[in-house]
């Protein structure tokens, strides 16, 4: 395995965000987090990479105990997120965010190579990569934080809702991106994300969280013909519902 979490607990007071989760990951898989808005899927990202402080529990990465590491350390063993709402810093050129990727590493000529190779990849960043990243749209600054974390050489990215408040057709460019790092670049994926009937689409497997509980986990193929676990957790035959709609007493929040 690539990471194992075993009995992870994260509190904010006296308030489990996350309890008990325990989580495997192997070399290669994409690997869905699913859940409704406040489940804690996020901490849960947080708490891997270390920018949140674990209550109990063991992480394993690569090998190596990682639980006490600081998060610099996870990031040049290769554990890198991209976060929720990208964070790209706006006045920033496109290829100073891109550089930002590297901080844990020497600016080789191997870094400026896997940069043109971004660029290859996203033509419209290279196309503006002198100017400030507030001139991106939301599907190019996404595209940006994606780059940005491929500078950091990851062994796993983390995906914190990759197509959140994006249009369909950047959502569809996004997941393809995804599918590519997996297929062609060989990282290890771990996803959370909001349209579930696209998440297990391309992932290998997925836990379902409520409450900072794993409820159930699987292959796509076993979680979508369940159809009360779609009815209870993930919206019914696996399309998440309009925000502020009510679905078996519960509140979805997309």
């Amino acid at each position: 395995m690539l990471l194992t979490g075993r009995d992870l607990g994260v509190r904010y007071g006296q308030i489990d965000a996350v309890h008990g989760v325990s989580l495997d990951l192997a070399r290669g898989e994409v690997v869905a987090v699913l859940g409704a808005n406040g489940a804690g899927k996020s901490s849960l990202l947080r708490a891997l990479l270390g920018a949140q402080r674990l209550a109990r529990g063991r992480i394993e990465f690569d090998g190596q105990d990682i639980t006490r590491w600081p998060v610099t350390r996870r990031v040049a063993a290769g554990l890198v997120l991209v976060p929720e709402g990208r964070r790209i810093v706006a006045t920033l050129t496109i290829h100073e965010n891109l550089l930002m990727g590297a901080f844990n590493r020497r600016l080789t000529r191997g870094v400026f190579r896997e940069i043109d190779d971004i660029y290859a990849r996203f033509p419209n960043l290279a196309a503006r990569r002198n100017s400030p990243a507030a001139v991106l749209s939301g599907g190019e600054q996404q595209m940006l934080a994606i780059g940005r974390a491929m500078v950091a050489a990851p062994k796993l990215m983390m995906l914190d809702e990759p197509s959140l408040g994006l249009s369909p057709r950047l959502s569809e460019e996004v997941f393809d991106c995804i599918r590519s790092l997996s297929h062609e670049g060989g990282i290890t994926i771990l996803l959370v994300e909001q349209n579930s009937q696209r998440a297990l689409e391309l992932a290998h497997r997925a836990y379902v969280v409520e409450l900072g509980r794993v409820v159930t986990e699987g292959t796509p193929e076993t979680l979508l013909a369940d159809g009360s676990l779609l009815d209870a957790y993930l919206g019914r035959s696996g399309v998440t519902q309009p925000r502020g709609t009510q679905a078996d007493g519960v509140k979805w929040v997309v």
